[in-house]
Formats: structure tokens, C-alpha cells, sequence
């Protein structure tokens, strides 16, 4: 059994597979507690619903989606395991977003780490890791992702995204950055530009 927030079909509006439609399984539970969350209602561990990866892939099943990802809170304080095994064997596509700050269990085909300075990353994600996206609140997070950048593999993809409330004051920053270190991208949370979930 995982609790469960909410699970819905929308577009993945961050990162390498912006556009892609996409079903999200977002879990309950985290402590990590950014002020910047969209997502409160998601920090009790105890909340949300109980269900089971065979209820999920049901459910999946009533979409045309290729694609599930697993997002939160935070899902790693959830052995994925099982879930992300039944969902992938049924011919899914399974990602994971984490801010890689709990073991990593499950199997998955992408993993967006998302490193939160309030409770970093454990080593070993960072092998794992598909792309690296790093929120930008402040001027000390581009030394934070510089810090990053240094932990991941070679085929990591880095990214670099404004936090919503700071685009204004940040961009300008945020654009010079990415002109001086070339391997980082822009990730802009599109879904909030087009006002879907």
C-alpha cells in the first residue's frame, strides 16, 4: 500500500520532456517542507489515501499515456518497488522526481533529481540521475548547482529553473549563467504559464 495525494493526466510542464502527456502518481509525505512548494496538502506522511500499484496500473490503464511519473512530496519516502515494477512490466514508461534525500528503491527509465539544500541528496542518487534540475530562489543557488553539477554522472542533463514567484528578479541572472556555463539548459515550469494542473 502507498498513500496517495492525487493522481491525474496532464502534461509534464519541466524539464526534458516538457509537452509529453503524462500520468502523475503524486504520493503523500515530506519533510523537506520548501516554502516555495505548490503542493502543501502533500508534507503529512499520514494523509492522502492508501492504494496499491495493481488500483494505479487500473486506473492508468484508462489513458492513452505512455508515460507515469511518480512525483510528490516526496515518493522515495515510499519503497516504489512494487509499484514502479507492476506499472513498467505492463509497458510504461516510469519516471521519478526526487530531491534524492531517501534511498532510492525501484526500477525507472527517467529521474529528475531535484537537490533541496534543506536536506541534500544521499551520494549514491547521483549515479542515477537522468537530469538535474536546480530551483533558483536566490543568488546562492547557482553556487549550489555548480555543487551539484560536480556530483552527477557525465550523461546527466542539467537544468536550471526560476522559482515561480522569483522569475522577474532572477531571470536576467539566471540567462547570463546559462551563457557562461553551457552545459546547463532552461526548464520553465510551462504548466503554470498555460494554467493546467
Amino acid at each position: 500500500m502507498i498513500s496517495i495525494l492525487e493522481t491525474f493526466l496532464s502534461i509534464q510542464g519541466e524539464g526534458y520532456h516538457t509537452g509529453q502527456t503524462a500520468y502523475f502518481i503524486r504520493t503523500q509525505g515530506c519533510d523537506i517542507g520548501c516554502h516555495w512548494c505548490d503542493e502543501p496538502k502533500s508534507w503529512e506522511l499520514n494523509g492522502g489515501k492508501k492504494t496499491t500499484p495493481n488500483v494505479l496500473l487500473k486506473e492508468i490503464r484508462k489513458t492513452k499515456t505512455k508515460i507515469v511519473i511518480f512525483t510528490g512530496g516526496e515518493p522515495l519516502m515510499h519503497d516504489l518497488t512494487i509499484a514502479s515494477n507492476v506499472i513498467s512490466q505492463a509497458g510504461y514508461k516510469v519516471h521519478l522526481e526526487t530531491s534524492g534525500a531517501y534511498p532510492l528503491t525501484g526500477e525507472w527509465d527517467w529521474i529528475t533529481l531535484s537537490p533541496k539544500k534543506i536536506k541534500s541528496p544521499l551520494p549514491e542518487i547521483y549515479t542515477y540521475a537522468s537530469e538535474l534540475k536546480v530551483v533558483i530562489h536566490n543568488h546562492d543557488d547557482f553556487n549550489w548547482a555548480l555543487d551539484q553539477e560536480k556530483k552527477i554522472n557525465h550523461n546527466c542533463l542539467l537544468y536550471l529553473q526560476p522559482e515561480w514567484g522569483k522569475i522577474k528578479e532572477m531571470k536576467p541572472f539566471i540567462l547570463d549563467f546559462i551563457k557562461k556555463n553551457t552545459r546547463w539548459n532552461l526548464s520553465l515550469q510551462m504548466h503554470k504559464y498555460l494554467n493546467i494542473k
